[in-house]
């Protein structure tokens, strides 16, 4: 069967920024940090959410660990700009292309300002969203920062 179309973006975006990692297209979907890690046998820490947050219209990606929640006040404190929010679902698909749950780091219709819990740094081995609910990509914290032009930051 044929990868999703979204799927079929990352990994050519994926390989045109010079991926390492290993793309795995799961049976269900794992929309969430804890479905992640229990289908691929490991921490909920070591899986990089990609949460797109409104900044009074404009989007801000920040990939933070399964382990952690993001302290939008704080974070707003760090990298400055108006308040974030939660994005609605049209949002994210607007600025993304993706959906919730399958948001990957990169490979968005326009670069996104992007920021990376410096938590993930703990760990050798870092998953993330590959463009669908179903998908994801192995990759380390050095590989990530690379990949995507984030800014390290705490979000907690």
């Amino acid at each position: 069967m044929p990868d999703h179309p979204s799927i079929t973006r990352f990994r050519e975006e994926h390989q045109r920024r010079g991926g390492a990692g290993e793309i795995v297209i799961l049976p269900d979907s794992v929309h969430t940090a804890a479905l992640a890690a229990e289908a691929l046998g490991c921490e909920a820490g070591a899986i990089a959410n990609s949460l797109l947050f409104d900044a009074d219209g404009s989007p801000v990606l920040i990939l933070t660990s399964g382990a952690h929640r993001v302290d939008t006040a704080a974070v707003r404190a760090t990298i400055g700009g108006p308040p974030l929010r939660r994005a609605t679902p049209e949002f994210v698909r607007q600025h993304t292309g993706q959906v919730i749950g399958g948001v990957s780091p990169i490979g968005h219709p326009e670069p996104l300002p992007t920021y990376l819990d410096s938590w993930l740094q703990k760990y050798d081995v870092v998953w993330a969203a590959a463009g669908h609910a179903a998908a994801v990509f192995s990759t380390s914290y050095v590989e990530l920062l690379a990949l995507t032009g984030a800014t390290p930051i705490d979000v907690e």
